[in-house]
């Protein structure tokens, strides 16, 4: 999902063989530990704009500051994903700066192309089938083609808590 949006958020992950079977690699990122992550998520950095448009169409229920990697090169990139793809509305951040805004028209255009991607023969939704239930897919497509149709980033839900716990 990362390498389809074309941003990249998440680290090079890869499927690998393991001593308890299949799972992920993730590579490991250097981070800028001089960044103060309570201070770097109240920013309006286009990366973290990315990250948020990135978690919506995933529903990360889990979008905690220490997920967030800084480099010293001034790239953020996104880890810890395994509460996504669910069913239903979980998305729980502590990215919540742009709710109700605008997308920008490069957020409009990934959202487009993730669209045709996860939607019926999509290039995106072959690659997926594998790991995820096609109903998962079929969310994450409905998700998206939301996201799109509403032009806004999305707003907390008032059905359980907007933050995870604990925030970072």
């Amino acid at each position: 999902m990362s390498v389809a949006s074309g941003w990249d958020i998440v680290p090079p992950t890869v499927l690998r063989e393991g001593p308890f079977g299949v799972g992920m690699v993730q590579s490991w990122v250097e981070v800028d530990e001089t960044v103060d992550l309570a201070d770097l998520i109240r920013t309006d950095l286009p990366a973290l704009r990315r990250i948020a448009v990135f978690d919506a169409v995933v529903n990360n229920a889990d979008r905690k500051g220490g997920h967030l990697l800084p480099t010293p090169d001034g790239r953020i990139y996104g880890c810890d994903h395994g509460l996504t793809f669910h069913v239903e509305n979980k998305l729980r951040t502590v990215l919540w700066g742009w709710r109700g805004e605008p997308f920008t028209d490069e957020e409009v255009d990934m959202l487009v192309q993730l669209c045709d991607k996860l939607g019926p023969g999509g290039s995106l939704r072959a690659d997926l089938e594998p790991h995820l239930a096609a109903r998962e897919i079929n969310r994450t497509w409905h998700r998206t083609r939301k996201l799109l149709e509403r032009g806004i980033f999305p707003q907390p839900s008032r059905d359980w808590p907007a933050i995870p716990w604990p925030p970072f």
